[in-house]
């Protein structure tokens, strides 16, 4: 009996796991540095939703994927009325009404939007493989639009844009016409600069704050410029672990979030941030090898799909910590602070090695 659970978990792929747990503990160091002396409240929250999450990943590493992708649309639906509803009742901070409470806890309805989503838009398009028609193209964006501009109105521009790259990767692998792709591509272009009349004041504060963060230092272009400065002192080995200044002195603004990866450059150098960065490479790597090994078109749309989500997250992070891409404030998985972001990463930690498994 015994050997035969254990070939259930055959496929598991335990550098995923490891990787995943690897940069999970060092968060935890990078947590407890941003918060230092006020550490163990955070650092002790932030352990309790990994428990949680670490649940959920059980759970669901014992699932058969396909099961959950075929209950999606009422996730999807699910997901839609909680971000309707946060827009009526959400609690509202740094001008921003994103957080749903339950109890003594708060939660990011836009963060679970990012999974259900995904999910979603992989049940459509594994359903309708065999007829690549522009009307389910059509469709797949409709599905989209709907969440997106949701998002848009707490306001949320971060997460908001994070559906546009999942989709088109998802209708690229799903095998959409590239000719569709470049066309949709090109409509984009030619109306984002309608977009900037949607965007609020502090978004486009923010833009132009990345072209030249010195049109103002002491305000919109504060957290950059410090962020720069942190990363850039840190030299090659850094300070030492609870001694870098920008961060013990409280000079990094959100740095136990967003900017998390700005105190890992500016105490552990640019060796520690490397290696933090060449743990996302393996992380990343192993799932894309996954959604490689899977015979199921479904497994690999959702698998790709899942390595979009986390992927882009870490890249446009560490781009803005570094000052590559304007301030959008989206977390990096796994490190930054919240319960909501750990929580969807390790669901989807859990349905990538559920495909592993199950492939």
């Amino acid at each position: 009996m015994n050997i035969v659970k254990l070939k259930k978990y055959k496929g598991f792929d335990w550098q995923l796991a490891a990787s995943a747990m690897a940069i999970f503990l060092l968060g935890l160091l990078l947590l407890f540095s941003s918060r230092y002396p006020h550490n163990l409240d955070y650092v002790m929250k932030q352990l309790s939703w990994f428990l949680l999450g670490a649940l959920l990943f059980i759970f669901i590493v014992n699932m058969n994927y396909r099961k959950i992708v075929g209950v999606a649309s009422a996730f999807y639906f699910f997901t839609v009325f909680l971000l309707l509803l946060v827009l009526v009742f959400g609690s509202r901070r740094f001008g921003a009404q994103r957080w749903l409470a339950i109890g003594p806890f708060n939660f990011q309805p836009s963060e679970i939007a990012k999974i259900f989503v995904t999910l979603f838009l992989v049940q459509y398009l594994a359903a309708h493989k065999q007829f690549r028609a522009p009307k389910h193209i059509f469709a797949a964006i409709l599905m989209t639009v709907v969440p997106f501009v949701l998002v848009l109105k707490e306001p949320d521009l971060g997460t908001a844009l994070m559906f546009v790259p999942i989709l088109f990767v998802l209708l690229y692998v799903w095998g959409a016409p590239v000719r569709y792709l470049v066309s949709l591509i090109a409509c984009a272009a030619l109306v984002s600069p309608l977009g900037w009349f949607l965007l609020k004041d502090y978004q486009k504060e923010r833009l132009m704050v990345f072209i030249d963060p010195g049109i103002d230092p002491l305000g919109a272009g504060y957290t950059i410029i410090q962020s720069k400065i942190a990363i850039g002192s840190g030299g090659l080995f850094g300070k030492g672990w609870l001694a870098g200044t920008q961060n013990q002195l409280n000079f990094l603004a959100e740095r136990h979030t967003d900017f998390i990866f700005s105190v890992a450059g500016e105490e552990w150098g640019f060796f520690g941030g490397a290696v933090l960065i060449a743990l996302y490479y393996i992380l990343i790597k192993r799932a894309l090898r996954i959604a490689e090994r899977t015979d199921d078109p479904c497994g690999r749309l959702l698998a790709v799909g899942l390595v979009a989500m986390i992927g882009i997250q870490v890249v446009v992070n560490l781009s803005m910590t570094m000052g590559f891409m304007p301030v959008v404030g989206l977390p990096l998985p796994l490190v930054s602070y919240g319960g909501s972001s750990l929580l969807v990463t390790m669901v989807a930690l859990g349905l990538l090695e559920s495909i592993a498994i199950h492939r």
